[in-house]
């Protein structure tokens, strides 16, 4: 069982608050994805922020969140700015 924590871009708070979510492994969060792993921690703390999104979608791809292509980005706030 990979830790989540052994994932770019998941440090010991963001391990912290996704095992609180509901989240508990590595496998489970590329099982849930990215989105629903942002809506289980935006509905939890209220305020996750889009660079966790971004966070998120990069740990389940395995790179750091600033890799990201242009067009994933854009597509991860599309879908962040449909929270506010």
């Amino acid at each position: 069982m990979e830790r989540l924590s052994d994932l770019p871009n998941i440090g010991k708070v963001m391990e912290k608050r996704l095992v609180k979510a509901g989240i508990n492994d590595a496998e489970a969060l590329r099982q849930v994805g990215s989105k629903e792993a942002f809506i289980k921690l935006r509905l939890l703390e209220g305020d996750t922020c889009f660079n966790s999104l971004c966070a998120l979608e990069g740990a389940i791809r395995g790179i750091r969140w600033h890799y990201l292509d242009c067009e994933t980005k854009a597509e991860l706030k599309r879908f962040f700015d449909s929270f506010k």
